[in-house]
């Protein structure tokens, strides 16, 4: 396996980065198949963007639910194929709950695709729902308490 040598983590408030988009085409509709992958929660949200030296290889957003601002949302977590097993997303991962808690966040849910909960279940979190179904796809609902 290659060196990182410059790996760093970019937060970008209320903006979408063409970056962040640019992960979010490849892996979710280029890959996946998904469609409807952008929404108005990206002009909100926080956005991470983890960069190997100038180029972006890892993004996802995250936004405190509006009913209990204690709770943030976590979402369009994407790794790229070429930097997945690489401990790249759980690096990303800490990022986002040192966020949240500087935030007064106790908590982080996410809701993960099936084939990725176990990444997440490795990093701490637990599933607080049966799988459901979002399109087409199974996905599951997990939270990590951070107090």
């Amino acid at each position: 396996m290659e060196r990182l040598s410059d790996l760093h983590t970019v937060l970008y408030e209320k903006i979408l980065p063409q970056e962040a988009k640019t992960i979010r085409s490849i892996v979710f509709e280029k890959e996946q198949g998904f469609v409807d992958e952008f929404d108005g929660t990206d002009e909100t949200a926080a956005h991470f963007v983890v960069f190997d030296g100038g180029k972006p290889v890892a993004t996802c957003r995250v936004f405190p639910k509006t009913a209990d601002r204690g709770i943030y949302l976590l979402g369009r977590f994407a790794v790229l194929r070429e930097y997945r097993s690489r401990h790249i997303g759980a690096n990303l991962l800490q990022e986002v709950e040192k966020y949240v808690q500087k935030n007064v966040g106790q908590a982080v849910r996410l809701h993960a695709q099936l084939q990725a909960a176990a990444f997440y279940e490795k990093q701490g979190y637990v599933r607080i729902a049966e799988v459901d179904e979002e399109q087409g796809c199974p996905h599951v609902w997990l939270e990590k308490n951070l107090s």
